[in-house]
């Protein structure tokens, strides 16, 4: 299990990454053919929407910091990652679904929530 929580968290990072970002090919390689995302406004993305937005965005890459990271091991193949980034000064709480099946980890799905800038609160019970 050690090793999928790994691959799991090494994934999560290579997103956050310009290099991943801007390459379809390797966010194909992350991403799961099945893949959904609802970001911070709430918008639900499909695979092939967050990947062309994603390969489309020109803008400067903000630096990226994960703080607060917990895995649970849902099953065999799966886990859940939870965690809170700063990205560029935006603090958002995420979580994603990984899955391992004879193949290399892929991000099933992804949920970011924004934090209001005037929160304290430290984790995500608060």
């Amino acid at each position: 299990m050690e090793h999928l929580v790994a691959l799991a968290w090494a994934g999560e990072e290579a997103l956050l990454t310009p290099r991943v970002r801007s390459s379809a090919r390797l966010l194909e390689e992350l991403l799961a053919p099945d893949f959904t995302e609802i970001g911070q406004s709430g918008r639900r993305w499909g695979r092939a929407e967050i990947i062309s937005s994603l390969v489309d965005d020109t803008s400067p890459a903000p630096t990226a910091t994960v703080s607060d990271r917990e895995a649970r091991t849902l099953s065999v193949d799966t886990v859940l990652l939870t965690y809170c980034l700063d990205f560029g000064g935006r603090k958002s709480w995420r979580s994603s679904l990984w899955r391992q099946v004879g193949g290399p980890a892929q991000c099933l799905y992804h949920q970011g929530t924004a934090v209001p800038r005037s929160s304290t609160g430290a984790g995500p019970s608060q």
